[in-house]
C-alpha cells in the first residue's frame, strides 16, 4: 500500500450515506422519467419521438461524454470537492426542470442533471478507492451496484406515482431535496490535500466528446458512416492522449491487465443487459400483446436479481478472488442468456428463470471486477479510472441497444428475432468470460 493510502482517514457513516444517496439519484432519475414521456409530450404539444430523443438521448449522450472528464476533475480538485460540485449542478438541473415549460428548458435541465451525475458517480467510486479500507472496498462496490440497480428498478414505479398524484414537473424537483441533503451529509471535516489543478486537456476532451457522440448517434440511427467516423475520431483521440501532458484518459491505464480486463467485463455485461432490457418489451408486445406493466414486472426479475447478486458478490470475491468471482458470475449470466434464447416462450413468465440467472450472474461479478480494476490503478488516478469504467458501462448499454435495434429492424417474426438477439448476446457474455480469465488470481491480489 502506498503512502497515499494513509493520507486521509476512512469514510464516516455519514459520508457513506451521502455517496449512496448521490449515486442512487442518477439511475432513479433516468428510469422514472420514462413513464412520463407521453404525458409531457401531450402537455407541451410535441411529438413523443422528438421528446424521447431530446430528453432521453441527450441525457445519455451528455452522461457518456462527461464521465471521463468528470472523473479526471476529481483527481485535480479532490474527489470530495468534485462530488459537491456534481451535486450542486444536479440540483440546479432539477430546479430548472420543475420550472420548465418549453422543450429547450427541459433539455437544459436534463443536460445539467446528466453533467452533475457524470461527476458524482466517478467521484463516489474514487472516494471509496482512496478512503475505504481495502478489505471493505468490495463490499462498498457491491452495495453501490445493488443501490444503483434497485434505484433503476423502482424508478418507473416511483415515476408513475408522482405523475399520477402530483404531475410530471415534480419528477424533476423531487430530486432537489435528496441531493441537497446528500450535500449536507457529505460535508466533511477532512481537508483534502490541495493539488495544483493542471491545465485541462481541451483538445483531448473535444476529440473524446465528438468521437463518442458520432458513434452513439450512428448506432442509434443505424448510420454506419457516422459510427465509422466516430471510431476514427476516437483513434485520433487515443493517439493524442499518448502525447498529451495531462490526458483526460491516460492510455497507460490499459497497459495494466487487471484494469483493462475489468473495464472490458463491465462494458460487455452492460451491453448484454441493456440490449435485453430494450429487446424483451418489443418481443412481449409483438408476440404476446403484453402491455407495459407486464413488461415492467418481467424485467423486474432481472434488476432485483442483480441487486441480490451484488450484495453477495463481495463474499464470493473474498472466497474465490476477483478472477474466480467474475468467472462464476459471468458463467451464471451466460447460462441465463442461453435459457432466455434457446427456448420458444409461450408468455412472459417463461423468461423469468433466465432473467433471474442473468441478473444474479452480473451482480455476483460486479463487486470483484470493480474492486480489482480500481485497485490496479494508482490512487492519484482513481477518479480517471472510475470515469473510464462508468463510460464503459454507459457505452456498453448504448451499443447493446444499437445492436438489438439493428437485429429487430424489419423483422416480421418477433420470436426469430429474439432468438437471434439472444444468441448474439450469449457470444458477448462468452467474451466477458474470456476477459474475466485475464483478471488477477487470488495469489496476485494479496
Amino acid at each position: 500500500m502506498s503512502a497515499a493510502s494513509t493520507e486521509l482517514p476512512a469514510l464516516t457513516p455519514r459520508e457513506i450515506a451521502a455517496l449512496v444517496l448521490s449515486i442512487a439519484l442518477v439511475p432513479l432519475n433516468s428510469t422514472m422519467l420514462a413513464v412520463a414521456i407521453p404525458t409531457i409530450a401531450k402537455d407541451l404539444s410535441v411529438a413523443t419521438e422528438a421528446l424521447t430523443q431530446g430528453l432521453v438521448a441527450s441525457y445519455l449522450l451528455v452522461g457518456i461524454v462527461l464521465q471521463s472528464p468528470g472523473g479526471k476533475l476529481g483527481d485535480g480538485i479532490g474527489h470530495g470537492r468534485a462530488l459537491g460540485l456534481g451535486q450542486l449542478v444536479f440540483a440546479a438541473g432539477a430546479i430548472v426542470g420543475f420550472a420548465a415549460r418549453t422543450m429547450l428548458l427541459l433539455e437544459l435541465s436534463r443536460g445539467l442533471m446528466a453533467a452533475g451525475g457524470a461527476v458524482m458517480v466517478p467521484s463516489a467510486f474514487a472516494l471509496v478507492r482512496s478512503r475505504a479500507p481495502e478489505k471493505a472496498q468490495a463490499r462498498a462496490f457491491g452495495a453501490f451496484g445493488a443501490v444503483m440497480g434497485l434505484a433503476a428498478a423502482v424508478g418507473p414505479l416511483v415515476g408513475g406515482e408522482i405523475v399520477a398524484r402530483l404531475g410530471w414537473p415534480y419528477l424533476f424537483v423531487v430530486n432537489a431535496p435528496p441531493v441537497l441533503f446528500a450535500m449536507l451529509l457529505a460535508r466533511s471535516s477532512v481537508k483534502e490535500p490541495r493539488r495544483a489543478m493542471p491545465r485541462f486537456d481541451v483538445l483531448g476532451s473535444a476529440l473524446l466528446g465528438v468521437g463518442l457522440v458520432l458513434a452513439v448517434l450512428g448506432l442509434r440511427s443505424q448510420r454506419w458512416a457516422l459510427v465509422f467516423a466516430g471510431v476514427v475520431v476516437l483513434v485520433v483521440f487515443f493517439g493524442w492522449e499518448r502525447r498529451a501532458a495531462n490526458p483526460v484518459i491516460d492510455p497507460s491505464l490499459f497497459r495494466t491487465r487487471a484494469f483493462a480486463a475489468g473495464v472490458s467485463v463491465v462494458g460487455l455485461q452492460n451491453l448484454a443487459m441493456y440490449a435485453l432490457l430494450f429487446e424483451l418489451p418489443v418481443l412481449l408486445s409483438r408476440a404476446f400483446g403484453s402491455d407495459a406493466k407486464t413488461s415492467g414486472r418481467t424485467l423486474l426479475a432481472l434488476t432485483l436479481a442483480m441487486v441480490a447478486g451484488s450484495l453477495s458478490g463481495s463474499r464470493l470475491a473474498a472466497r474465490l478472488g476477483a478472477r474466480g468471482a467474475s468467472l462464476v458470475g459471468s458463467m451464471v449470466a451466460l447460462s441465463g442468456m442461453l435459457y432466455v434464447g434457446w427456448q420458444t416462450p409461450s408468455g412472459a413468465s417463461d423468461l423469468v428463470p433466465g432473467l433471474l440467472l442473468l441478473g444474479v450472474g452480473i451482480g455476483l461479478s460486479t463487486p470483484a471486477v470493480q474492486t480489482v480494476s480500481m485497485a490496479a490503478v494508482d490512487r492519484t488516478k482513481s477518479g480517471m479510472a472510475a470515469g473510464v469504467s462508468s463510460t464503459a458501462r454507459y457505452l456498453g448499454g448504448v451499443i447493446g441497444v444499437g445492436v438489438v435495434s439493428t437485429l429487430l429492424a424489419g423483422s416480421v417474426d418477433p420470436l426469430a428475432a429474439h432468438k437471434t438477439a439472444a444468441h448474439v448476446l450469449a457470444v458477448v457474455l462468452l467474451i466477458a468470460i474470456v476477459a474475466s480469465a485475464a483478471l488477477p488470481s487470488p495469489a496476485r491480489e494479496t
